[in-house]
Protein backbone atom coordinates (compact mmCIF):
# COMPACT_ATOMS: atom_id res chain seq x y z
CA UNK A 1 0.00 0.00 0.00
CA UNK A 2 1.59 3.32 -1.07
CA UNK A 3 2.36 6.02 1.53
CA UNK A 4 0.17 9.16 1.51
CA UNK A 5 3.13 11.39 2.45
CA UNK A 6 6.23 9.92 0.79
CA UNK A 7 8.30 12.95 1.74
CA UNK A 8 8.45 14.98 4.95
CA UNK A 9 9.42 18.67 4.35
CA UNK A 10 10.07 21.61 6.61
CA UNK A 11 8.29 24.89 5.96
CA UNK A 12 11.47 26.45 4.58
CA UNK A 13 12.03 23.50 2.21
CA UNK A 14 8.44 23.62 1.01
CA UNK A 15 8.64 27.37 0.40
CA UNK A 16 11.94 26.94 -1.44
CA UNK A 17 10.39 24.27 -3.74
CA UNK A 18 7.41 26.51 -4.46
CA UNK A 19 9.70 29.43 -5.25
CA UNK A 20 11.78 27.32 -7.64
CA UNK A 21 8.71 26.03 -9.46
CA UNK A 22 7.15 29.52 -9.74
CA UNK A 23 10.35 31.12 -11.05
CA UNK A 24 10.72 28.31 -13.65
CA UNK A 25 7.03 28.45 -14.63
CA UNK A 26 6.90 32.28 -14.87
CA UNK A 27 10.40 33.53 -15.82
CA UNK A 28 8.82 36.70 -17.30
CA UNK A 29 5.27 37.95 -17.42
CA UNK A 30 3.23 41.09 -18.25
CA UNK A 31 0.51 41.90 -15.73
CA UNK A 32 -2.19 44.57 -15.85
CA UNK A 33 -3.61 46.08 -12.68
CA UNK A 34 -4.14 49.04 -10.38
CA UNK A 35 -1.54 50.26 -7.85
CA UNK A 36 -2.55 50.42 -4.17
CA UNK A 37 -0.80 50.56 -0.77
CA UNK A 38 2.29 52.17 -2.34
CA UNK A 39 5.28 52.45 0.05
CA UNK A 40 8.54 54.25 -0.76
CA UNK A 41 11.04 53.77 2.12
CA UNK A 42 14.39 55.56 2.33
CA UNK A 43 16.14 52.62 0.65
CA UNK A 44 14.74 53.75 -2.72
CA UNK A 45 12.83 50.51 -3.36
CA UNK A 46 9.09 50.80 -4.00
CA UNK A 47 6.55 48.28 -2.70
CA UNK A 48 2.88 48.16 -3.70
CA UNK A 49 -0.06 45.86 -4.33
CA UNK A 50 -1.23 45.25 -7.89
CA UNK A 51 -4.94 44.46 -7.95
CA UNK A 52 -7.98 44.08 -10.16
CA UNK A 53 -11.63 43.66 -9.22
CA UNK A 54 -11.16 40.13 -7.83
CA UNK A 55 -7.55 39.55 -6.82
CA UNK A 56 -4.29 41.19 -5.82
CA UNK A 57 -0.59 40.39 -5.80
CA UNK A 58 2.39 42.03 -4.14
CA UNK A 59 4.95 43.75 -6.35
CA UNK A 60 8.47 45.11 -5.76
CA UNK A 61 10.30 47.69 -7.90
CA UNK A 62 13.91 47.87 -6.78
CA UNK A 63 15.81 51.13 -6.67
CA UNK A 64 17.80 50.60 -9.87
CA UNK A 65 14.63 50.08 -11.91
CA UNK A 66 12.72 52.83 -10.04
CA UNK A 67 15.36 55.44 -10.89
CA UNK A 68 14.76 54.82 -14.60
CA UNK A 69 11.07 55.76 -14.38
CA UNK A 70 10.14 59.11 -15.93
CA UNK A 71 6.86 59.35 -13.97
CA UNK A 72 5.95 58.85 -10.32
CA UNK A 73 3.96 55.86 -9.11
CA UNK A 74 0.84 56.64 -7.12
CA UNK A 75 -2.15 54.82 -5.65
CA UNK A 76 -5.00 54.32 -8.11
CA UNK A 77 -2.78 54.44 -11.20
CA UNK A 78 -3.53 51.68 -13.71
CA UNK A 79 -0.31 50.21 -15.10
CA UNK A 80 1.23 47.44 -17.16
CA UNK A 81 4.14 45.80 -15.35
CA UNK A 82 6.78 43.40 -16.59
CA UNK A 83 8.76 41.07 -14.34
CA UNK A 84 9.12 37.59 -12.94
CA UNK A 85 7.20 35.73 -10.28
CA UNK A 86 8.96 34.78 -7.04
CA UNK A 87 8.31 33.98 -3.38
CA UNK A 88 9.40 36.03 -0.37
CA UNK A 89 10.44 33.12 1.84
CA UNK A 90 10.30 34.76 5.33
CA UNK A 91 6.53 35.31 4.93
CA UNK A 92 5.74 32.73 2.25
CA UNK A 93 4.13 35.41 0.06
CA UNK A 94 4.45 35.25 -3.69
CA UNK A 95 5.28 38.53 -5.40
CA UNK A 96 6.28 40.12 -8.69
CA UNK A 97 9.86 41.34 -9.04
CA UNK A 98 9.42 44.10 -11.63
CA UNK A 99 11.76 45.19 -14.38
CA UNK A 100 9.52 47.80 -16.05
CA UNK A 101 6.32 49.73 -15.33
CA UNK A 102 4.22 51.56 -17.95
CA UNK A 103 1.03 53.57 -17.46
CA UNK A 104 -2.03 51.98 -19.06
CA UNK A 105 -3.67 53.89 -21.89
CA UNK A 106 -1.10 56.76 -21.88
CA UNK A 107 2.59 56.95 -22.64
CA UNK A 108 5.17 57.02 -19.88
CA UNK A 109 6.61 60.37 -20.94
CA UNK A 110 3.18 61.91 -21.35
CA UNK A 111 2.22 60.86 -17.82
CA UNK A 112 5.51 62.18 -16.43
CA UNK A 113 4.84 65.47 -18.29
CA UNK A 114 1.39 65.78 -16.74
CA UNK A 115 2.60 64.92 -13.23
CA UNK A 116 5.49 67.40 -13.26
CA UNK A 117 3.30 70.10 -14.79
CA UNK A 118 0.74 69.69 -12.01
CA UNK A 119 3.47 69.80 -9.37
CA UNK A 120 5.05 72.97 -10.77
CA UNK A 121 1.71 74.72 -11.25
CA UNK A 122 1.14 74.48 -7.50
CA UNK A 123 4.46 76.30 -6.94
CA UNK A 124 3.49 79.09 -9.36
CA UNK A 125 6.35 78.40 -11.78
CA UNK A 126 4.14 79.04 -14.83
CA UNK A 127 2.37 82.14 -13.45
CA UNK A 128 2.35 85.13 -15.80
CA UNK A 129 3.14 87.61 -12.98
CA UNK A 130 6.74 86.36 -12.67
CA UNK A 131 7.54 86.72 -16.37
CA UNK A 132 9.62 89.71 -17.48
CA UNK A 133 9.68 91.72 -20.73
CA UNK A 134 12.50 91.22 -23.22
CA UNK A 135 15.06 94.01 -23.75
CA UNK A 136 14.20 96.18 -26.76
CA UNK A 137 17.80 96.56 -27.99
CA UNK A 138 19.97 93.73 -26.58
CA UNK A 139 23.72 94.29 -26.58
CA UNK A 140 24.72 90.66 -25.82
CA UNK A 141 22.58 87.59 -26.50
CA UNK A 142 23.26 84.20 -24.90
CA UNK A 143 22.31 80.99 -26.71
CA UNK A 144 22.01 77.60 -24.98
CA UNK A 145 21.70 74.90 -27.65
CA UNK A 146 23.58 72.27 -29.61
CA UNK A 147 26.50 73.71 -31.61
CA UNK A 148 25.65 71.48 -34.59
CA UNK A 149 22.53 71.28 -36.71
CA UNK A 150 20.41 73.56 -38.85
CA UNK A 151 18.68 75.24 -35.87
CA UNK A 152 21.81 77.08 -34.63
CA UNK A 153 22.78 78.00 -38.20
CA UNK A 154 19.37 79.53 -38.97
CA UNK A 155 19.27 81.31 -35.59
CA UNK A 156 22.70 82.93 -36.04
CA UNK A 157 21.91 83.94 -39.63
CA UNK A 158 18.73 85.75 -38.58
CA UNK A 159 20.42 87.42 -35.56
CA UNK A 160 23.26 88.81 -37.68
CA UNK A 161 20.86 89.95 -40.40
CA UNK A 162 18.35 91.66 -38.12
CA UNK A 163 20.63 93.12 -35.43
CA UNK A 164 24.37 92.95 -36.30
CA UNK A 165 25.23 95.22 -33.33
CA UNK A 166 24.56 92.41 -30.83
CA UNK A 167 27.31 90.06 -29.67
CA UNK A 168 26.34 86.37 -29.56
CA UNK A 169 27.61 84.12 -26.73
CA UNK A 170 26.95 80.39 -27.32
CA UNK A 171 26.96 77.77 -24.56
CA UNK A 172 27.21 74.43 -26.44
CA UNK A 173 25.18 71.66 -24.76
CA UNK A 174 23.61 68.32 -25.59
CA UNK A 175 19.89 68.76 -26.29
CA UNK A 176 18.85 65.12 -25.98
CA UNK A 177 20.06 62.11 -24.05
CA UNK A 178 20.65 61.43 -20.36
CA UNK A 179 23.19 64.25 -19.87
CA UNK A 180 21.26 66.90 -21.77
CA UNK A 181 19.15 68.23 -18.87
CA UNK A 182 22.16 68.65 -16.60
CA UNK A 183 24.17 70.49 -19.26
CA UNK A 184 21.29 72.83 -20.14
CA UNK A 185 20.62 73.69 -16.47
CA UNK A 186 24.31 74.30 -15.77
CA UNK A 187 24.61 76.57 -18.81
CA UNK A 188 21.68 78.71 -17.61
CA UNK A 189 23.16 78.88 -14.10
CA UNK A 190 26.56 79.85 -15.54
CA UNK A 191 25.08 82.78 -17.49
CA UNK A 192 23.32 83.97 -14.30
CA UNK A 193 26.51 83.73 -12.24
CA UNK A 194 28.18 86.04 -14.77
CA UNK A 195 25.20 88.44 -14.85
CA UNK A 196 26.79 90.86 -12.34
CA UNK A 197 30.07 91.06 -14.25
CA UNK A 198 31.12 93.15 -17.21
CA UNK A 199 30.05 91.57 -20.49
CA UNK A 200 27.01 89.71 -19.12
CA UNK A 201 24.21 88.86 -21.54
CA UNK A 202 20.92 90.77 -21.69
CA UNK A 203 18.72 87.85 -22.79
CA UNK A 204 18.98 84.07 -23.20
CA UNK A 205 17.65 81.83 -25.99
CA UNK A 206 17.26 78.20 -24.85
CA UNK A 207 16.11 75.66 -27.39
CA UNK A 208 16.66 73.18 -30.19
CA UNK A 209 15.09 71.98 -33.43
CA UNK A 210 12.07 69.71 -33.74
CA UNK A 211 11.80 66.05 -32.77
CA UNK A 212 9.69 63.48 -31.00
CA UNK A 213 8.58 63.74 -27.38
CA UNK A 214 11.55 61.58 -26.40
CA UNK A 215 13.94 63.86 -28.32
CA UNK A 216 12.55 66.97 -26.62
CA UNK A 217 12.32 65.40 -23.16
CA UNK A 218 15.38 67.23 -21.72
CA UNK A 219 13.30 70.45 -21.82
CA UNK A 220 10.64 68.75 -19.66
CA UNK A 221 13.10 67.80 -16.90
CA UNK A 222 12.44 69.43 -13.53
CA UNK A 223 16.05 70.63 -13.20
CA UNK A 224 15.84 72.58 -16.47
CA UNK A 225 12.46 74.08 -15.57
CA UNK A 226 13.68 75.23 -12.14
CA UNK A 227 16.85 76.73 -13.66
CA UNK A 228 14.71 78.75 -16.10
CA UNK A 229 12.39 79.87 -13.27
CA UNK A 230 15.34 80.96 -11.10
CA UNK A 231 17.08 82.87 -13.89
CA UNK A 232 17.57 86.61 -13.38
CA UNK A 233 18.12 86.98 -17.12
CA UNK A 234 15.00 87.01 -19.35
CA UNK A 235 14.74 83.71 -21.26
CA UNK A 236 13.13 82.83 -24.59
CA UNK A 237 12.27 79.15 -24.97
CA UNK A 238 12.48 77.93 -28.59
CA UNK A 239 11.99 74.15 -28.55
CA UNK A 240 10.90 72.09 -31.55
CA UNK A 241 8.18 73.22 -33.89
CA UNK A 242 5.11 75.34 -33.31
CA UNK A 243 2.99 72.34 -32.25
CA UNK A 244 5.55 71.15 -29.69
CA UNK A 245 4.95 72.42 -26.14
CA UNK A 246 7.40 71.69 -23.32
CA UNK A 247 7.51 72.70 -19.68
CA UNK A 248 10.44 74.98 -20.55
CA UNK A 249 8.08 76.85 -22.93
CA UNK A 250 5.54 77.34 -20.13
CA UNK A 251 8.19 78.55 -17.67
CA UNK A 252 10.22 80.90 -19.88
CA UNK A 253 9.51 84.63 -20.02
CA UNK A 254 8.64 84.26 -23.70
CA UNK A 255 7.93 81.26 -25.96
CA UNK A 256 8.97 81.14 -29.59
CA UNK A 257 7.52 78.42 -31.83
CA UNK A 258 10.95 77.78 -33.43
CA UNK A 259 14.58 78.90 -32.89
CA UNK A 260 14.29 81.10 -36.00
CA UNK A 261 11.21 82.79 -34.53
CA UNK A 262 13.15 83.33 -31.28
CA UNK A 263 15.85 85.20 -33.20
CA UNK A 264 13.16 87.49 -34.65
CA UNK A 265 11.51 88.03 -31.25
CA UNK A 266 14.71 88.91 -29.41
CA UNK A 267 16.09 91.42 -31.93
CA UNK A 268 14.64 94.43 -33.73
CA UNK A 269 15.06 94.76 -37.50
CA UNK A 270 18.01 97.12 -38.00
CA UNK A 271 16.50 98.50 -41.23
CA UNK A 272 13.25 99.33 -39.47
CA UNK A 273 15.21 100.88 -36.58
CA UNK A 274 17.19 103.01 -39.02
CA UNK A 275 13.98 104.22 -40.65
CA UNK A 276 12.48 104.99 -37.26
CA UNK A 277 15.64 106.87 -36.18
CA UNK A 278 15.58 108.93 -39.38
CA UNK A 279 11.89 109.71 -38.89
CA UNK A 280 12.48 110.67 -35.24
CA UNK A 281 15.44 112.84 -36.26
CA UNK A 282 13.36 114.67 -38.86
CA UNK A 283 10.56 115.27 -36.34
CA UNK A 284 13.09 116.35 -33.71
CA UNK A 285 14.77 118.84 -36.06
CA UNK A 286 11.39 120.23 -37.06
CA UNK A 287 10.39 120.54 -33.41
CA UNK A 288 13.65 122.33 -32.54
CA UNK A 289 13.19 124.79 -35.40
CA UNK A 290 9.63 125.55 -34.29
CA UNK A 291 10.73 126.02 -30.67
CA UNK A 292 13.60 128.32 -31.73
CA UNK A 293 11.26 130.39 -33.93
CA UNK A 294 8.75 130.79 -31.08
CA UNK A 295 11.46 131.74 -28.59
CA UNK A 296 12.95 134.26 -31.05
CA UNK A 297 9.58 136.02 -31.37
CA UNK A 298 9.16 136.03 -27.58
CA UNK A 299 12.65 137.53 -27.07
CA UNK A 300 11.93 140.27 -29.59
CA UNK A 301 8.64 141.14 -27.88
CA UNK A 302 10.27 141.24 -24.43
CA UNK A 303 13.15 143.36 -25.81
CA UNK A 304 10.71 145.97 -27.07
CA UNK A 305 9.07 146.21 -23.64
CA UNK A 306 12.38 146.60 -21.74
CA UNK A 307 13.79 150.16 -21.13
CA UNK A 308 17.22 151.28 -22.33
CA UNK A 309 19.85 149.38 -20.22
CA UNK A 310 22.16 152.49 -20.04
CA UNK A 311 19.40 154.52 -18.38
CA UNK A 312 18.89 151.78 -15.76
CA UNK A 313 22.63 151.57 -15.09
CA UNK A 314 22.90 155.42 -14.84
CA UNK A 315 20.14 155.47 -12.24
CA UNK A 316 21.95 152.91 -10.11
CA UNK A 317 25.28 154.81 -10.46
CA UNK A 318 23.64 158.00 -9.12
CA UNK A 319 22.10 156.05 -6.27
CA UNK A 320 25.50 154.58 -5.33
CA UNK A 321 27.13 158.04 -5.32
CA UNK A 322 24.39 159.42 -3.04
CA UNK A 323 24.77 156.52 -0.60
CA UNK A 324 28.55 156.98 -0.60
CA UNK A 325 28.16 160.71 0.36
CA UNK A 326 25.73 159.85 3.17
CA UNK A 327 28.06 157.19 4.58
CA UNK A 328 31.01 159.65 4.55
CA UNK A 329 29.01 162.31 6.46
CA UNK A 330 27.86 159.78 9.09
CA UNK A 331 31.39 158.47 9.65
CA UNK A 332 32.76 162.03 10.00
CA UNK A 333 30.11 162.95 12.57
CA UNK A 334 30.75 159.71 14.52
CA UNK A 335 34.52 160.40 14.68
CA UNK A 336 33.91 163.93 16.02
CA UNK A 337 31.73 162.56 18.82
CA UNK A 338 34.36 160.01 19.74
CA UNK A 339 37.06 162.73 20.03
CA UNK A 340 34.87 164.79 22.40
CA UNK A 341 34.24 161.77 24.61
CA UNK A 342 37.97 160.99 24.77
CA UNK A 343 38.79 164.53 25.95
CA UNK A 344 36.16 164.34 28.70
CA UNK A 345 37.42 160.99 29.96
CA UNK A 346 41.04 162.23 29.91
CA UNK A 347 40.32 165.14 32.28
CA UNK A 348 38.43 162.84 34.63
CA UNK A 349 41.34 160.41 34.69
CA UNK A 350 43.92 163.13 35.56
CA UNK A 351 41.71 164.37 38.39
CA UNK A 352 41.51 160.83 39.85
CA UNK A 353 45.24 160.11 39.40
CA UNK A 354 46.11 157.32 41.94
CA UNK A 355 49.89 158.08 41.98
CA UNK A 356 49.85 160.14 45.23
CA UNK A 357 47.68 157.56 46.97
CA UNK A 358 50.08 154.82 45.89
CA UNK A 359 53.10 156.70 47.29
CA UNK A 360 51.33 157.29 50.64
CA UNK A 361 50.39 153.64 50.89
CA UNK A 362 54.01 152.65 50.11
CA UNK A 363 55.29 154.64 53.15
CA UNK A 364 52.74 152.97 55.38
CA UNK A 365 53.78 149.54 54.07
CA UNK A 366 57.46 150.28 54.84
CA UNK A 367 56.63 151.26 58.44
CA UNK A 368 54.49 148.19 58.99
CA UNK A 369 57.31 146.06 57.62
CA UNK A 370 59.73 147.38 60.27
CA UNK A 371 57.20 146.70 63.04
CA UNK A 372 56.66 143.20 61.70
CA UNK A 373 60.40 142.37 61.64
CA UNK A 374 60.87 143.66 65.18
CA UNK A 375 57.86 141.70 66.47
CA UNK A 376 59.06 138.49 64.79
CA UNK A 377 62.52 138.80 66.36
CA UNK A 378 61.06 139.29 69.87
CA UNK A 379 58.67 136.36 69.37
CA UNK A 380 61.53 134.07 68.23
CA UNK A 381 63.67 134.99 71.30
CA UNK A 382 60.75 134.33 73.62
CA UNK A 383 60.03 130.96 72.03
CA UNK A 384 63.72 129.93 72.27
CA UNK A 385 63.81 130.73 76.00
CA UNK A 386 60.58 128.75 76.61
CA UNK A 387 61.94 125.83 74.64
CA UNK A 388 65.18 125.67 76.65
CA UNK A 389 63.22 125.77 79.90
CA UNK A 390 60.94 122.93 78.73
CA UNK A 391 63.97 120.85 77.64
CA UNK A 392 65.50 121.26 81.11
CA UNK A 393 62.27 120.14 82.79
CA UNK A 394 61.91 117.16 80.47
CA UNK A 395 65.51 116.12 81.16
CA UNK A 396 64.89 116.11 84.88
CA UNK A 397 61.81 113.86 84.39
CA UNK A 398 63.49 111.55 81.87
CA UNK A 399 64.13 107.91 82.85
CA UNK A 400 67.70 108.37 81.64
CA UNK A 401 68.25 110.97 84.33
CA UNK A 402 66.93 108.55 86.94
CA UNK A 403 69.30 105.85 85.63
CA UNK A 404 72.19 108.30 85.86
CA UNK A 405 71.51 108.63 89.59
CA UNK A 406 72.22 104.87 90.06
CA UNK A 407 68.89 103.29 89.34
CA UNK A 408 68.17 100.53 86.78
CA UNK A 409 65.19 99.04 84.87
CA UNK A 410 64.76 95.25 85.24
CA UNK A 411 62.73 93.18 82.76
CA UNK A 412 61.99 89.48 82.43
CA UNK A 413 63.97 87.87 79.60
CA UNK A 414 61.17 85.54 78.52
CA UNK A 415 58.20 87.94 78.50
CA UNK A 416 59.99 91.37 78.42
CA UNK A 417 57.78 92.77 81.23
CA UNK A 418 59.20 95.35 83.67
CA UNK A 419 59.61 93.86 87.18
CA UNK A 420 58.02 96.12 89.78
CA UNK A 421 58.01 93.62 92.73
CA UNK A 422 60.40 90.83 93.70
CA UNK A 423 57.46 88.41 93.38
CA UNK A 424 57.15 89.11 89.65
CA UNK A 425 59.95 86.57 88.96
CA UNK A 426 61.27 83.31 90.40
CA UNK A 427 64.59 81.80 91.49
CA UNK A 428 66.70 80.70 88.54
CA UNK A 429 64.96 82.98 86.06
CA UNK A 430 67.03 85.29 83.85
CA UNK A 431 66.37 89.05 84.00
CA UNK A 432 67.58 91.94 81.85
CA UNK A 433 68.84 95.07 83.70
CA UNK A 434 69.21 98.39 81.84
CA UNK A 435 71.75 100.80 83.46
CA UNK A 436 72.77 104.35 82.67
CA UNK A 437 75.84 102.96 80.98
CA UNK A 438 75.07 99.57 79.44
CA UNK A 439 72.91 96.47 80.10
CA UNK A 440 73.20 93.27 82.19
CA UNK A 441 71.68 89.79 81.98
CA UNK A 442 71.40 88.31 85.51
CA UNK A 443 70.10 85.09 87.02
CA UNK A 444 67.98 85.33 90.21
CA UNK A 445 69.66 83.54 93.17
CA UNK A 446 67.38 84.64 96.02
CA UNK A 447 64.07 86.48 96.33
CA UNK A 448 63.23 88.74 99.33
CA UNK A 449 59.56 89.56 99.28
CA UNK A 450 58.50 93.05 100.42
CA UNK A 451 57.91 93.52 104.11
Amino acid sequence: MPELFPLLLTVSELTRHIRSNLEQQFPSVWVEGEISNLRCPSSGHQYFTLKDQASQVRAVLFRRQADRLKFALQDGLEVLVFGRLSVYEPRGDYQLLLEAVEPKGIGELQLAFMQLKAKLEVNGVFHESRKRPLPAFPDRIGVVTSPIGAAIHDLLTILHRRWPLAKIVIAPVAVQGEEAAGQIARAIEMFNQLSSQVGSVDVLIVGRGGGSLEDLWAFNEERVVLAIAASRIPIISAVGHETDVTLADLTADCRAPTPSAAAELVTPDCMVVKEQVCAHRTRLERSFKNVIAVLTVQVQEVSRRLPEPRLIIGHFVQRVDELERQVYQKIKHWCRNIQLQLLQHQSTIWEANPLSTVRRKQGRVTELNRHLVRGMQNSVLLRCHQTKLAISQLHQLSPLAVLARGYSIVKGVRDGKVLKNSTDTEVGAEVHATLSGGELVCRVQQIHPPK
